[in-house]
């Protein structure tokens, strides 16, 4: 069952041990499916895709390869900021995770950037979920102080002085650069950052091989914890807001709701949190199972767990996506 952007989020107490449960995308009363029986010693049991709350991620659309092409030029384009230092390229490095790297610019931002990948599947964008459309938020990003402080008035000055540029947007547009055809060439090259073919949704697709056994208990624990009630839909998350901290703190810090993350490429885009403080999978998730469940991990639950989501890890362009270098 695919599960898009939800109309309407209800917050319900469930049991002790599942904590607040948020049941994002819920659809006449659909509710999600029962966990999979445990995996016997040998090999996962056979997938059933059409009952899982996780859905593939999908091939990128299709789009007018001179827009995607003008837009990809754009995002790795230093005239997109004031002083001619940074482009979106330099928070979303697409060479890596589609995230800020140890090496990329920091930035007086409080918020740890989030990936760009598969961002456009997101029914709000940014850990406040405070943008609805990829456009806005490009807009918001080149205004920010904290990143390329300048306006499309500014960004359209520079690029029509540059007579290549012109070329290529009178080629895609049959116009001039101007304010709604670089917001839309930028928007065709993001929408084109979708990381397809992950290990787990080839399992979805009916590759009992594609998980271990491990994984696959991974998986389990996962669906049984409740950590899928709000980690569900192709977005492995992005689709409602939670409230950081239900049984105890998470982080240090507001917001106290942020937008639910993506757990795609979850295993490749450390630091974790709004804050960028948990910075190994490992101790992020100890740290959500804590404070949002109310559960101790055991160590084997946390390998198995984490092993699961290092299934997640989707291919950008036919390569897998890694992690920033330290």
């Amino acid at each position: 069952m695919r599960y898009g952007p939800p109309a309407f989020v209800f917050l319900f107490r469930a049991s002790h041990w599942l904590g607040w449960i948020c049941m994002g995308a819920i659809l006449a009363g659909v509710a999600v499916a029962q966990a999979p029986p445990r995996p016997s010693e040998s090999s996962p049991a056979e997938p059933v895709a059409e009952g899982e709350p996780i859905t593939p991620i999908p091939e990128p659309p299709a789009a007018d390869p001179l827009k995607l092409a003008l837009g990809e030029r754009l995002f790795s384009d230093p005239r997109l900021s004031a002083d001619g230092k940074l482009s979106c390229s330099s928070c979303h490095d697409l060479r890596t995770n589609g995230a800020r790297g140890s090496a990329a610019h920091k930035g007086s931002d409080p918020f740890d950037a989030p990936t760009v990948f598969n961002a456009s599947l997101n029914y709000r964008l940014n850990w406040e979920g405070n943008f609805r459309s990829l456009a806005a938020q490009a807009e918001s990003a080149l205004e920010n102080p904290a990143n390329l402080h300048t306006n499309l008035n500014e960004v359209v000055r520079k690029l029509d002085a540059d007579a290549d540029v012109v070329r290529d947007f009178r080629a895609a547009y049959a116009r001039l650069p101007e304010r709604d055809n670089v917001l839309d060439a930028l928007v065709t090259f993001e929408r084109s950052l979708l990381t397809p073919g992950s290990r787990f949704d080839r399992w979805l697709g009916g590759d009992a091989s594609a998980l271990s056994a491990g994984e696959f208990e991974g998986y389990r624990l996962f669906r049984s914890f409740g950590c899928s009630s709000c980690h569900q839909g192709v977005n492995v998350g992005g689709n409602l807001f939670e409230r950081q901290g239900v049984f105890r703190p998470l982080v240090a810090g507001p917001p106290e709701r942020v937008r639910v993350p993506s757990l795609r490429n979850v295993a490749t885009t450390a630091p974790y949190f709004h804050d960028g403080s948990a910075a190994t999978l490992e101790d992020a998730v100890r740290r959500m199972a804590a404070a949002q469940l109310d559960r101790t991990l055991t160590d084997q639950q946390l390998t198995s767990l984490v092993a699961f989501l290092q299934t997640l890890t989707g291919n950008y362009r036919g390569s897998p996506v890694v992690g920033a270098p330290p």
